[in-house]
């Protein structure tokens, strides 16, 4: 795969390269190593592209896994635990909510990185809420999002987000005073 959009998201670009060039690098060199080409196995079953050939999202995060492992990312997880003091007319629940957490797919040196093949919603919550939670936590201090161009997203199962989605979300909502520094590829 090839990198053929940027998008700086809070200034991520730069501070990503001031503090973590060579993991900056690693991530180019993981897209470059992916070849799209041997994930274009699935075979579609929606009425607009009945029997069309669609690259397969999760052997797309597979071999994304596989390559960030082999440099010595990992995944990291917070556990979720949640208050039960904003409960009204003294409701209590029989047990409280357990097993929740939130992960980060690929985490190294402060720098969390999340591949999105997924639906619209993942994407932005993945750079305007879980990339906040994990730098507040202390895990990252800056993100990347790698995410499909919508040439690409069109090979796709329907729904897939895209790079010009985010990018026109980010640039109309603005930066707020508790977004991290994200690179969007």
């Amino acid at each position: 795969m090839r990198v053929v959009g940027k998008y700086s998201f809070n200034d991520g670009e730069r501070f990503i390269k001031a503090h973590s060039a060579a993991e900056l690098q690693e991530v180019y060199d993981v897209i470059a190593r992916v070849d799209a080409t041997q994930h274009k196995t699935k075979i579609s079953r929606e009425k607009t592209m009945a029997g069309r050939f669609l690259y397969n999202p999760r052997t797309l995060n597979a071999a994304f896994t596989g390559e960030f492992k082999s440099c010595g990312w990992t995944k990291h997880k917070i556990e979720c635990v949640y208050s039960t003091e904003y409960y009204v007319d003294g409701f209590r629940p029989d047990k409280p909510p357990k097993g929740a957490f939130r992960e980060m797919d690929f985490v190294k040196n402060l720098v969390g990185v999340e591949v999105q093949f997924g639906k619209y919603a993942f994407m932005v919550y993945n750079v305007c809420a879980k990339m906040t939670i994990f730098r507040n936590s202390g895990v990252i201090n800056a993100g990347i999002e790698i995410v499909p161009v919508k040439s690409f997203a069109e090979e796709m199962s329907s729904g897939v987000s895209y790079f010009e989605q985010i990018v026109w979300d980010l640039e109309n909502r603005g930066i707020a005073n508790i977004d991290i520094p994200v690179l969007i590829l």
